[in-house]
């Protein structure tokens, strides 16, 4: 029995969705519990290193006890703290309730990706992983949109049950529909674990598609995290166009991966990523100059973000694919450091992106100079790869 990609794709985009359903609920539910913006920011900010930190931890798990039961413990502690956020009484459980729901959310996210990897060979994974993506890129298009509209007709609370109920079904859906793909290593210990770690960030050709992973995906939280600024204070759109934006990015993201699908089975993997790297850099170029020659409108900005958006989603799962192929013997410790890695370029291009008087420059000098970067770390990653992969 294989694992269903439906059923992998519902585990990873439940993780997702948590992060951004709950943004819209933010200001009712810090009226009901007392708390301040700042605290209720938090919520935010623990989900997210909640992500980032867990999926170093459940990839060399589930490489050691095997990934059907280290998802299943991850899928219970999602729906505990879930339905434990349903009746908190104050901002301070609500903000511990968010963190271990971020920790189980993420399990689904690092083990996915490895089951996928365990089944299939490295040309098959991508083009699965692309379908993967197709779906779980819609979470933060959709997440706000769903959240607002459950806040507004049930109260906020009712968002924690939808996840409660989300958590649960994947539950009952992975212990009846996923089989082992990788068995325990009973030998294994955690030394070992922390040396599988090591392995990877000495290797050259790991670390070049992890860093390049992140740099051609990731990178454009830069622009997201300040298009209300750009349209809204420098371009002068109406507050109810903000919204839009973004959307059309992530289109871009999803039209990418869907090529993907089609590209994978045609073109050598080994160079999709950078070859579709070299069109968000082209793209992110395009925006740059606008900015410097003060020509910006709004689609000279949206434009070239689209295009940056499907050259990301091409490369997406092609970089992924070659970074957890680089140790077949420690795809989860790779799936995990990766996933790492991206939460990490994300959240240093975000905080970099506010550093700058000017939103529009510093966000097209952030994805220029990343696209970059990114198109180094490739070049370096193929350099070194293994030759099997």
């Amino acid at each position: 029995m294989t694992a269903p990609l439906w059923l992998l794709t519902l585990i990873t985009f439940s993780g997702t969705l948590a992060m951004h359903i709950f943004v819209p609920a933010l200001p009712e539910a810090a009226r009901a519990l007392g708390a301040s913006i700042g605290e209720m920011q938090l919520t935010m900010s623990v989900y997210i290193f909640g992500l980032a930190v867990g999926q170093l931890a459940y990839g060399p798990l589930s490489d050691r006890y095997g990934r059907r039961p280290v998802l299943v413990a991850g899928l219970v502690l999602y729906t505990v703290a879930g339905l434990a956020a349903c009746f908190v009484g104050d901002v301070h459980h609500l903000i511990v309730a968010r963190l271990l729901q971020a920790l189980g959310g993420c399990a689904g996210m690092v083990i996915g990706r490895a089951i996928v990897r365990d089944t299939a060979l490295p040309q098959d994974a991508a083009r699965r992983l692309a379908t993967m993506n197709l779906m779980v890129v819609l979470g933060p298009g959709l997440a706000p949109l769903m959240g607002g509209a459950l806040a507004t007709a049930l109260g906020w609370r009712s968002i924690f049950y939808v996840l409660t109920l989300l958590g649960a079904l994947n539950l009952l859906f992975a212990l009846l529909l996923l089989p082992e793909s990788h068995a325990a290593r009973s030998g294994a210990k955690i030394g070992g674990l922390a040396r599988n770690y090591g392995k990877l960030l000495t290797s050259r050709a790991f670390l070049g598609f992890a860093i390049g992973g992140g740099c051609a995906t990731t990178s454009m939280y830069a622009f997201i995290s300040v298009s209300p600024f750009i349209f809204a204070h420098q371009l002068g759109r109406p507050d109810y166009e903000v919204g839009i934006y973004p959307a059309i990015l992530m289109a871009g993201v999803w039209i990418g991966s869907m090529l993907a699908t089609r590209l994978i089975p045609h073109l050598p993997i080994h160079r999709l990523a950078v070859s579709a790297n070299l069109v968000s850099v082209a793209a992110a170029m395009v925006f740059l100059g606008a900015v410097l020659s003060h020509h910006l409108t709004v689609l000279l900005a949206i434009g070239p973000m689209f295009v940056f958006g499907m050259g990301a989603g091409i490369a997406s799962p092609a970089a992924l694919t070659q970074a957890i192929s680089v140790n077949p013997h420690v795809i989860g410790s790779a799936s995990g450091l990766y996933g790492f890695s991206q939460m990490g370029v994300g959240a240093l291009c975000t905080a970099l992106v506010g550093l700058g008087g000017d939103p529009a420059l510093t966000a097209a000098i952030i994805l220029a100079a990343a696209g970059v970067i990114g198109q180094a770390s490739f070049w370096i990653a193929l350099r070194y790869r293994p030759a099997a992969t």
